[in-house]
């Protein structure tokens, strides 16, 4: 099976309020030490994969730098990673290769860069089309700099584009959030992810947020029923223009989902580099390990920030057995709108899914998830409360 491959790009030019990720402002000068250190990694790959126990295969069709903003990184810093993924791993020539960019770095220079890379997908991190909402959580573009961006990608030839959206920003309204949803059809992007606002102690605004300040214009954050109301509207808003949900927060026309991240939510084998990249490949267990004992998968994880990648702190490794391999294929799973095939399941973990069933019955009881045939999938409302799903399937080999 195919490898995704991810590449962590952990430097921003600003440290957005919101943002919960392991990323940060940095002086250019470590951007090249970190480039050769990822570089390092990708060419010791084969060695980390049976270090861990993992199987490791070398055809890629999906690579995906992410962050942070890979799009500050310089032309020959790109090209460099591009060429050791390539020099290391069969990379098929349909593979998907996707960039995140935010708004305002995308030069004429950096286009041609992506091009000379193999790049044909590109993802924006717009949040809002409203300048406002954009200032007030530390982004450093407007309106017309995505328009006029877009539009550059596309006289390149790289329309394959993703815009990302964040439901409950502050100022945002009912009004404002319309107008967002109304530019990202106005643009024609093939593909959009649209988040809810995480409030959480891992950023300055959640934090302010939680503690019922004032600064970051946390006052300004629209109420959680609001939110929700974001969401609904963005769903019935995208899906009768043509941009259908196929996962929780991801719309796209047909043939324009994300390979690289179905990935994540069908459990294919990828690869991370970088700062708190994470991983998962399937196991090489020895016939003579007891089943009940036997590794389905192995995750591991780099650290999570940059001195303690740059200082060699070892990776975290953590077998998966083939009970939380289950509850993996569930609360990975029941992010698709295409659901849980029931029987596939059990036709790969046989017994094993036994424990799960009351599980999956309670949650069609309370209306969180609905049957068709043997597959499962999230009602509107449980896609609402996702989460609060998610955990019930965790908690359900300590239920047996």
């Amino acid at each position: 099976m195919p490898l995704g491959l991810y590449i962590s790009i952990p430097f921003c030019r600003t440290k957005c309020s919101y943002c919960n990720f392991a990323s940060d402002v940095f002086s250019k000068s470590a951007y090249e030490n970190y480039v050769a250190r990822v570089i390092e990694d990708i060419a010791s790959s084969s060695a980390t994969a049976a270090e861990v126990g993992g199987l490791l295969d070398t055809p890629v069709d999906s690579i995906y730098l992410g962050g942070g903003t890979p799009s500050i990184l310089d032309s020959a810093q790109l090209l460099r990673i591009f060429s050791a993924l390539r020099d290391h791993f069969e990379v098929t020539p349909d593979a998907e290769v996707t960039v995140e960019c935010a708004p305002g770095t995308l030069t004429d220079s950096l286009v041609e860069t992506l091009l000379n890379a193999g790049v044909n997908r590109v993802s924006l991190g717009v949040q809002s089309f409203v300048d406002q909402e954009a200032q007030s959580v530390g982004r450093l573009h407007n309106r017309s700099i995505v328009i006029d961006e877009v539009a550059r990608l596309r006289h390149s030839g790289l329309d394959n584009i993703n815009v990302d959206l964040i439901a409950g920003l502050p100022h945002q309204t009912a009004e404002s959030w319309t107008r967002s949803l109304d530019e990202v059809l106005a643009l024609g992007a093939p593909h959009t992810s649209v988040y809810m606002l995480e409030v959480d102690e891992d950023s300055r605004l959640g934090r302010e947020l939680i503690a019922g300040g004032t600064r970051y214009h946390a006052h300004f954050v629209p109420d959680d029923g609001s939110t929700a109301d974001f969401y609904v509207q963005a769903c019935e808003t995208l899906n009768a223009s043509g941009l259908e949900q196929y996962e929780i927060s991801n719309f796209a026309r047909t043939c324009r989902e994300s390979r690289h991240n179905l990935k994540y939510w069908t459990r294919q084998p990828y690869l991370g580099f970088g700062v708190d990249a994470h991983s998962m490949l399937r196991a090489t267990n020895n016939s003579t390990i007891p089943p009940a004992e036997a590794r389905e998968s192995i995750r591991f994880a780099a650290p999570d920030s940059l001195d303690a990648y740059m200082n060699r702190t070892p990776r975290t490794v953590a077998p998966v057995s083939a009970i939380e391999a289950i509850e993996e294929n569930f609360f990975l799973g029941l992010r698709l709108n295409s659901g849980v095939d029931l029987n596939a399941l059990r036709s790969w973990f046989g017994a094993g899914v036994l424990p799960f069933e009351p599980i999956v019955d309670e949650c069609l009881r309370d209306a969180l998830l609905e049957k068709q045939n043997e597959n499962v999938k999230l009602t509107p409302r449980g896609r609402l409360i996702s989460n609060d799903v998610f955990e019930r399937f965790l908690f359900a080999e300590s239920n047996r």
